[in-house]
């Protein structure tokens, strides 16, 4: 029998890799919310991997209480998320994954386009992904995820972003709003550029933010985290100095309903 895996999270997006992790050999150790996280580990000290499929506002609280034999062998999925997320932590040896599939309750997940990784577990994700026909590249470096994770992150702020006043999927957001799309996508760039200190591949990452529109164009563009993920961008692009007129003024066009 392979070594177990620990996956934190066992919503949605958990039991799907938790059945890719089945399938491909390893036994898999749950832990809820409700379970000691500390307990967990002293019980199982020595897992193959440590998968953190918390949701996006339960990940710092979690990784602030990951028990040291955890420490190095640790896989991160969440949205939103860039390297300042875990390098307070000082965390080696991570691998993390930029999901490019969904899953809902009463559903089947859904692709839309291959999950890149990058880290030691990368080829682990891959082959017990491709179990369930799930496509996933292994990235070959930090620059190469760190495009992936901007690129995701677009995508996600943009659609949102822009449904909370045009509604509707994102293939229409695309074709019938396409300046509002990129005027929107251009002060998320400037927010992102700020939290990851980089200069970013500005056109690259607009090519990227539309073959994953293309790839699915009616999927939804907003969900109950929109309201959520526009306050938060504000409060990004306020600590940054940043004008950003266009996500403001949704912020008040949408709270005028």
């Amino acid at each position: 029998m392979k070594d177990p895996i620990v996956i934190l999270g066992v919503g949605e997006m958990g039991g799907v890799f938790a059945r890719g992790f089945l399938r491909h050999g390893h036994p898999v150790i749950p832990v809820t919310r409700l379970m000691d996280i500390r307990k967990t580990a002293a019980a199982n000290p020595d897992p193959r991997m440590v998968l953190v499929a918390v949701a996006e506002d339960d990940l710092h609280p979690v990784l602030e209480v990951i028990p040291e034999p955890w420490q190095d062998r640790l896989c991160l999925l969440q949205n939103e998320l860039l390297p300042r997320d875990w390098n307070k932590y000082e965390l080696e040896s991570l691998t993390v994954i930029s999901v490019w599939f969904e899953k809902k309750r009463g559903q089947d997940y859904k692709v839309l386009i291959p999950s890149p990784v990058f880290g030691p577990h990368g080829i682990l994700i891959h082959d017990s992904l491709s179990e369930l026909d799930i496509p996933v590249r292994v990235l070959e470096d930090e620059d190469s995820l760190l495009f992936e994770l901007v690129r995701k992150n677009l995508y996600i702020l943009d659609t949102n972003i822009c449904g909370l006043i045009t509604g509707g999927t994102v293939g229409e957001l695309w074709s019938e709003h396409t300046a509002l799309a990129l005027d929107v996508a251009a002060e998320i760039l400037d927010v992102q550029a700020w939290l990851t200190g980089t200069e970013l591949p500005r056109e690259r990452l607009i090519d990227g933010m539309v073959e994953a529109i293309e790839a699915d164009p009616e999927h939804k563009c907003t969900g109950r985290s929109a309201p959520a993920r526009l306050e938060r961008a504000l409060q990004f692009a306020d600590a940054a100095g940043l004008a950003a007129p266009k996500l403001r003024g949704i912020q008040v066009e949408a709270a005028r309903g």
